[in-house]
C-alpha cells in the first residue's frame, strides 16, 4: 500500500511545480519520502534537459538590476518568444539577475559555476528547464561596480528584448548624483541606437583599413547606378574614422581648404572664420563610422544637434563638474546566434518515425 495520500502529491506539485502523474510516479519510487520525491523529479528534470540540449535557444529576454553605484545585466535565451514572456520565466530572470546582483558575479561563467539557494547553478537551472519546459541558457552578463563618485544606470526596452548598463567617472558624488538621471538617457539612446563600442579609440586598424575598402566600393558601386539613372552621385569618402585622421591628414585637408577658398577669391584675412567650420564639415564626411558604431560620437537621439559625449559634457558643466562615460554594455537578445531553418514538413516526418 502506497505510503502516500493526494495531500502529499498536492503538496509535492506545489513545492516543484512538476506535473501530478510525475509527483505520484517520483513519490511511488521514494515510497512516499517528500526529500527523496524532490531529488528523483530533479534528476528526471535534468534527464529533461539533457533531451532539450540540442535545440537551439535563441529567443529570451534581457534582465538588469541598477541599485547605488552598481549594475548588472543578465542575457537568458530561451527556445520561442512564447516562453520568454510567461511569468515562471520573468521569475527566473529576476531570481538570477538579484543572484548576481548580490554576489558580484561578473560574467555568465561566473553565474554558471556559482551556487544558488545551496545547490549548484546548473542543477538548479536543469529544474527551471524541468518546469518551464524548454532548453534555457544564461549566455551573457555583466557587472558595474562604482565607487561614490560614480554615476551608473541602465534600461532595458519595454519588450526585453535589449538593454544597456553604463558608467561614468564624475569629478565627485555630488557630480555622480546628478548625472545618474543623464545616464538612464544615454541608456535608452543606446538601447536605440545600438552602438557597438565606446570610441573610434577602441577600433582594430585592421577593421577601419577592410571597412573603409568595403564602404569606398560600395558607394562607387551605387554611383554607377545613379549615373545611369542621371541622378546627383554621392561622395567617395577618403576616411571613416577618426582614427584615421592624423594630423598629416588634417594638416592636407586644411592646405586644400585654403586652396578652395583662394580659388573662390575670398580675401585671406577671413579664412580664420571660415576654416573652422569647413573642417568640422571635412571630420564629419569622413567619420561616419565612429557615428555609426561609437557611443560618444553618435548623435544624441533626444537632442540631434549635439554628440553624446557633447550632451554629457554640457550636463556635467550645468551641474558644476565633470563627468566622462567610461564603459557602458549593451545585450540584444540572440545576438550571434545561428539558427539552423528547419523543414516543418521533416521534422514531422522525423517525429512520427
Amino acid at each position: 500500500m502506497a505510503n502516500f495520500g493526494p495531500k502529499d502529491i498536492k503538496k509535492l506539485r506545489e513545492m516543484t511545480d512538476a506535473g501530478m502523474m510525475d509527483c505520484k510516479k517520483a513519490l511511488t519510487e521514494a515510497d512516499g519520502d517528500m526529500d527523496k520525491a524532490v531529488e528523483w523529479l530533479r534528476d528526471q528534470g535534468m534527464g529533461a534537459a539533457a533531451k532539450k540540449a540540442g535545440k537551439v535557444a535563441a529567443e529570451g529576454a534581457i534582465g538588469i538590476k541598477v541599485e547605488g553605484h552598481k549594475a548588472v545585466i543578465v542575457e537568458i535565451n530561451s527556445q520561442t518568444d512564447f516562453v520568454a514572456q510567461n511569468d515562471k520565466f520573468k521569475a527566473l530572470m529576476d531570481t538570477v539577475v538579484n543572484h548576481a546582483f548580490e554576489n558580484n558575479l561578473a560574467d555568465a561563467e561566473a553565474i554558471n559555476n556559482s551556487t544558488i539557494n545551496g545547490e549548484p547553478f546548473a542543477d538548479f537551472l536543469s529544474q527551471q528547464i524541468a518546469i518551464i519546459g524548454e532548453k534555457l541558457v544564461v549566455r551573457r552578463a555583466a557587472l558595474i561596480v562604482g565607487d561614490e563618485t560614480t554615476a551608473v544606470n541602465g534600461y532595458v526596452h519595454s519588450n526585453a528584448q535589449n538593454g544597456v548598463i553604463i558608467e561614468a567617472k564624475c569629478d565627485s558624488a555630488k557630480t555622480a548624483e546628478a548625472m545618474t538621471p543623464v545616464l538612464k538617457e544615454v541608456a535608452m539612446h543606446a538601447a536605440a541606437m545600438a552602438p557597438s563600442t565606446l570610441s573610434y579609440k577602441d577600433f582594430d586598424p585592421k577593421f577601419v583599413e577592410d571597412e573603409t575598402k568595403g564602404r569606398i566600393v560600395a558607394i562607387e558601386t551605387e554611383n554607377e547606378e545613379l549615373r545611369r539613372l542621371g541622378k546627383t552621385e554621392k561622395n567617395v569618402p577618403q576616411y571613416i574614422s577618426m582614427s584615421q585622421l592624423t594630423d598629416e591628414v588634417m594638416a592636407a585637408a586644411e592646405e586644400a581648404l585654403k586652396a578652395e577658398l583662394a580659388a573662390e577669391g575670398k580675401p585671406e584675412k577671413i579664412w580664420d572664420k571660415i576654416l573652422p567650420g569647413k573642417l568640422a564639415r571635412f571630420i564629419s564626411d569622413n567619420t561616419t563610422l565612429d557615428q555609426e558604431q561609437c557611443l560618444l560620437d553618435q548623435k544624441f537621439v533626444m537632442d540631434d544637434s549635439k554628440t553624446v559625449f557633447e550632451y554629457v559634457q554640457e550636463k556635467a558643466k550645468a551641474a558644476g563638474g565633470s563627468a566622462e562615460i567610461v564603459h557602458f554594455v549593451r545585450l540584444e537578445v540572440g545576438e550571434g546566434i545561428e539558427v539552423e531553418e528547419e523543414d516543418f514538413a521533416a521534422e514531422v516526418a522525423k517525429q512520427m518515425a
